[in-house]
């Protein structure tokens, strides 16, 4: 045994040969010795690059897939303290749904667990045996919804990726900033693993369980500096709104076909009604194969079909993408789908969609110039402040919020109304506190005022 505290073990074990020292800590992106709180001296591990972790500290945990097993890490994980690290693999790409196909966990007096949700498909004990402590996630809207599907919600979290954009990092990837502010390099290539496939391989639980090493780590590093930049409290706003709205799912769409990769080239509505047939014609395979739609038949094959209109199977199988064998035996399905478009009458056709909300920026000119140059003066507003405070414009307000707020701004614009206006919109407070003053002015055709 040793007292040596977990990162500096890991980073010796990493480093066949070095002499054992603490990890390099960055901070805004300058090296700061823990040991010194200065900058790192030479031959420190600055000089010798991150060290790689390829082994979770305690070992590779196998799946829990049993009752039994589940309760054991419940007793764990109620037994632990601090903050909980997850993550959850989905199989996108693969799978219709977004559901989860591994959980990880990890706390301090718990270690790592891995949790296979087809066996256990509800999670509510390990929920409760949590509580209220902190979640830390990275992207975790990404994450949050395949979990509320399994009875895990957070009741308070920190999000080390969207800490990392209000940072002002660069690169926000989990490698990118375990590496960058703990001095370790994780390797991310199973990143777009079929997660749904059993039995997993090691090295797969592995990668999984290596996810949530550092994750706590991490959030500390991240939390002192976001204290340090005095952006404390806008991080606190920001996960207060993922735990309020991250568990929902996304919004569906009127017309989903209309996303379909290349249909801006399909011209006319009845071109448009075989899109839309086809589109719904494998929507209802892929999911009733719990398969992704683009591997049933892909956006590629739909488009060419609808340009072509092909009315026999020799025809629709020289089409690019009709060629693999599953697709091939699913050649009447398709050709029925094209003529279900083909004898649509008039009125059912495709007509154009109703826009909600402000027409593409790049019309404003054109439909109501005074708008158009109201967007640019908001714009402008958005981008300065986002400039004086190193954050990312989208992370410091939505795109679409400054649209909307741009093509119909309140009737009467003080600083009132434009507050208001911004909170039904969904901005935070610390969000207004920034731009409402300089909006006002901005949406008033006044001159605008950098903050």
């Amino acid at each position: 045994m040793t007292d040596e505290p977990p990162l500096r073990r890991r980073a010796a074990a990493n480093r066949t040969g070095d002499t054992p020292h603490p990890p390099l800590i960055r901070s805004g992106g300058v090296g700061v010795d823990p040991t010194t709180g200065g900058p790192p001296s030479i031959g420190s591990e600055a000089d010798a690059g991150p060290a790689p972790l390829t082994t979770p500290s305690e070992g590779t945990p196998q799946p829990v897939t049993t009752p039994t097993e589940l309760a054991g890490v419940v007793a764990r994980f109620s037994a632990g303290s601090g903050p909980v690290a997850l993550d959850a693999e989905r199989a996108s790409g693969y799978r219709y749904s977004q559901r989860a196909y591994l959980v990880q966990l990890r706390r301090a007096g718990a270690g790592t667990a891995l949790i296979d949700p087809l066996p256990l498909p509800e999670l509510t004990t390990l929920d409760e045996a949590i509580g209220e402590a902190e979640w830390v996630l990275h992207a975790a809207s990404q994450d949050l919804p395949c979990l509320a599907e399994l009875g895990l919600r957070p009741r308070r979290l920190f999000d080390t990726e969207l800490a990392a954009r209000l940072a002002g990092f660069e690169r926000v990837g989990l490698a990118a900033l375990t590496e960058h502010l703990l001095g370790f390099s994780l390797e991310k290539h199973h990143s777009a693993a079929d997660w749904s496939s059993r039995p997993l391989p090691e090295s797969w639980l592995t990668y999984a369980a290596l996810d949530v090493e550092l994750l706590v780590e991490l959030r500390d590093a991240l939390e002192a500096e976001l204290t340090r930049q005095g952006k404390a409290e806008w991080a606190a706003e920001e996960f207060a709104a993922l735990v309020r709205n991250g568990a929902r799912p996304p919004r569906v769409r009127a017309e989903p076909w209309r996303r379909t990769s290349g249909i801006h080239r399909v011209r006319g509505a009845r071109a448009q009604a075989r899109v839309r047939s086809l589109w719904y014609a494998r929507d209802q395979i892929a999911a009733r194969r719990d398969a992704a739609p683009g591997r049933v038949l892909p956006d590629s094959a739909i488009v060419a079909a609808a340009e072509l209109d092909p009315r026999d199977e020799k025809t629709l199988l020289t089409l690019p993408g009709f060629g693999g064998r599953s697709v091939r035996r699913l050649a009447r399905t398709w050709l029925a789908a094209l003529d279900d478009a083909r004898t649509l009458p008039e009125d059912a056709l495709p007509v154009a969609p109703t826009v909600e909300g402000p027409p593409p920026p790049h019309r404003w000119a054109e439909r109501d110039p005074v708008a158009a140059a109201r967007l640019a003066r908001c714009r402008e507003v958005v981008v300065g402040i986002a400039g004086t405070h190193s954050l990312p414009p989208e992370n410091l307000i939505a795109p679409d919020s400054v649209r909307r707020l741009a093509w119909v701004p309140p009737e009467e614009i003080t600083d009132v109304t434009v507050a208001e206006t911004l909170r039904g919109l969904g901005a935070r407070e610390w969000q207004i506190t920034l731009l409402q003053p300089d909006l006002t002015r901005a949406l008033g055709d006044a001159p605008t005022a950098r903050a």
